[in-house]
């Protein structure tokens, strides 16, 4: 992970637990931006978190996981592919696009059969889904339409009172978005170019397929 837990920091995300495990809403950073999250599996928590933010519904919103288990919760009919970019990328700003599980909240995937996924390189994230047993909606924390927040104050100037919780881990290293590729057709397709180059994750899966080839 980019960033070791201080003891200060330590007692912000005992309380961030607690908060998530009684269906709350809060923001914490991460290795991109600061995020907006809550349990991704208590609906009566996303349908606020999307409230909040004033995110269109048909938006679907994206989950963070803390550990290779927590993706087969969320997402069903795993590719190969997915699993070398997974190890090629994660921890890392790459989300990838797979089938839904059937667990997971219609809200949280905008009613579609795909679900998006991320583990991020950041201590944070994945401490709180770890110790909450459970994936975290992992949107970028910004009202809909304003510019990503990249430090708690920056969180608290567009939200104020509204989230239950700001994890304040300092300035978020990344400051991009990650890049997203979508893998549920037969080709890679990136949805959005951001922390990765699209280059990079197309020659990753072109390199995959010629080893895949030589083995045959």
């Amino acid at each position: 992970m980019c960033m070791e837990l201080s003891e200060p920091l330590k007692a912000q995300l005992g309380m961030a637990v607690r908060v998530l495990r009684v269906g709350g809403v809060l923001a914490y950073p991460t290795d991109t931006v600061y995020g907006l999250g809550c349990d991704a599996f208590c609906t009566t928590a996303v349908v606020r978190l999307y409230e909040i933010k004033h995110r269109p519904w048909h938006m679907a919103v994206p989950l963070l996981i803390g550990d290779m288990d927590q993706l087969h919760r969320v997402a069903r009919d795993v590719p190969p592919e997915a699993l070398a970019l997974a190890k090629m990328f994660w921890p890392g700003a790459l989300t990838i696009v797979l089938p839904k599980h059937p667990d997971v909240p219609d809200i949280v995937t905008a009613i579609g059969d795909t679900v998006a996924v991320r583990l991020p390189a950041h201590a944070v994230p994945v401490f709180l889904a770890r110790a909450l047993g459970s994936p975290l909606v992992g949107t970028s924390a910004n009202i809909t339409g304003m510019p990503s927040a990249t430090t708690a104050a920056q969180v608290h100037s567009q939200f104020g009172s509204e989230l239950d919780l700001i994890v304040d881990g300092g300035e978020s290293p990344g400051g991009l978005e990650s890049t997203i590729v979508d893998l549920t057709g037969r080709v890679p397709v990136v949805l959005r170019e951001c922390a990765i180059p699209a280059k990079d994750v197309m020659k990753a899966f072109k390199e995959m397929n010629g080893a895949r080839s030589d083995r045959l």
